[in-house]
């Protein structure tokens, strides 16, 4: 219990496609092929991490996803009939990108790196829900909880009590819990370790701007991430069932502290817990985002807030990421990434992408027999779901299209292999704003 389990080598192992799920197959055309060949590491390469993230954008910053991406300001190709961005943004930096396809239709200081907050939480996710099935129990000890920042966000795990890792990626996703994100880490041979881990995995997903020093997000120096990599943090997790479910759940159950009454009997009882993403959730100044399925939020002193999230409308499924709006505003962040949103449905379809979300390193090392057949690369010990392969041209990976309607929804995964085909597959286990026990 709490030992270390081995991880899933890459985030798009190669699985056996229903053939019933299969609607489409697309050759890439050697052009595509030709252009990600001739792109030098130099083009690829983000700047190193500085001790703090800047008061400004940098003229020149890193070029994953295309050279547009690395201009500073707004990037966006407006063509005939598509609807002008909203006026009224004022985030350092957000991006809008079709989750399915990767296109990304429109940024803004896309790689800027900054604070990331809580939705660092995503990579943590993506890291580790593979390593342990949801019922292993681990006892808690005093050890797991040292460390933690003053005024960290907390679920309320306690000392001496025992939970189930079910229990623990719970207070991850709905209360953001610092306290849940070290004791996870406690199991997983402690935070440096898991440091590493996050950060070996930010590397594979070609994540560069990236650099993890505390897994929770919680502000320290030289802590880093962009917009572009948060977006690559969700459709990454996005591939594994377990993070879909959990990140799309409104409120859960969870354990409380054991008691004895004055007779001596021993019980243990819980307490609710609401999920602090306002746009699934819902608060009196915002409204539950029609189609929303997640992803998750965060808020420090350095990072202001911070949210990327997951929505579908209309068979089109984005994913939107805001950092740090400016105005000073009850629940801003939401209120730009609804705006974000509004326009990218409106947009899709009529906007030229300005970039692309690239795949992992792992999915363009693929073999193309089996891309081709469709044949399964093993999930390691407690896998949090299937990840499945398809792929996309040119380095665009995986995505996740979410169906939600009122009674239920379904998910359609769309993920990266060596990107000589493109496939869905309909998961139909993700309900939109969940409930869970």
């Amino acid at each position: 219990m709490g030992g270390r389990a081995p991880l899933t080598k890459g985030t798009f192992p190669l699985v056996p496609a229903p053939k019933k799920a299969l609607r489409r197959s697309l050759t890439v055309t050697s052009a595509a092929l030709t252009a990600l060949a001739t792109l030098s590491p130099a083009a690829l390469a983000a700047p190193s991490p500085s001790s703090s993230p800047s008061a400004t954008p940098p003229a020149s910053m890193s070029a994953v996803g295309g050279a547009r991406l690395g201009k500073a300001g707004t990037q966006v190709d407006l063509a005939g009939g598509a609807p002008v961005l909203p006026k009224d943004l004022t985030a350092r930096s957000w991006i809008v990108a079709d989750a399915e396809s990767g296109d990304v239709l429109a940024a803004h200081n896309a790689h800027w790196r900054l604070a990331p907050a809580s939705t660092l939480k995503m990579l943590f996710a993506d890291t580790l829900l593979p390593k342990w099935p949801k019922t292993e129990k681990h006892k808690v000890e005093v050890s797991d909880l040292a460390g933690m920042g003053a005024g960290s966000s907390l679920v309320g795990v306690k000392e001496e009590e025992t939970y189930t890792v079910h229990d623990l990626w719970l207070g991850v996703f709905l209360r953001s819990g610092n306290d849940a994100v070290h004791v996870l880490s406690a199991m997983n041979d402690g935070v440096d370790r898991t440091v590493q881990d996050m950060n070996e995995h930010a590397e594979e997903l070609q994540a560069l701007d990236t650099k993890v020093v505390s897994p929770d997000g919680y502000d320290m120096p030289g802590q880093v991430s962009s917009a572009y990599d948060l977006t690559l943090f969700a459709r990454s997790g996005l591939q594994k069932k377990d993070f879909r479910e959990y990140a799309s759940t409104v409120s859960a159950k969870f354990p409380g502290e054991t008691k004895k009454d004055k007779k001596g009997k021993i019980s243990r009882g819980s307490f609710e817990i609401q999920n602090t993403n306002r746009l699934l959730s819902g608060d009196s100044d915002v409204e539950v985002y029609p189609g929303i399925a997640g992803v998750k939020n965060g808020n420090t002193t350095n990072a202001g807030s911070t949210f990327t999230g997951v929505a579908e409308q209309g068979g089109k499924v984005l994913l939107v990421t805001v950092m740090h709006p400016e105005k000073d505003e009850h629940n801003e962040v939401y209120k730009e990434t609804a705006r974000l949103f509004d326009w990218g449905f409106k947009a899709a379809g009529k906007v030229q992408p300005v970039g692309e979300l690239v795949g992992p390193k792992s999915a363009a090392g693929a073999s193309p027999s089996a891309q081709a057949s469709g044949e399964a690369g093993g999930a390691g010990k407690g896998a949090a779901g299937e990840p499945v392969a398809g792929a996309r041209a040119a380095g665009g990976s995986g995505g996740a299209g979410v169906a939600a309607g009122i009674a239920g929804g379904v998910l359609v995964l769309l993920a990266g292999g060596a990107f000589l085909v493109n496939r869905k597959w309909p998961l139909p286990d993700l309900v939109r704003r969940r409930t869970r026990p």
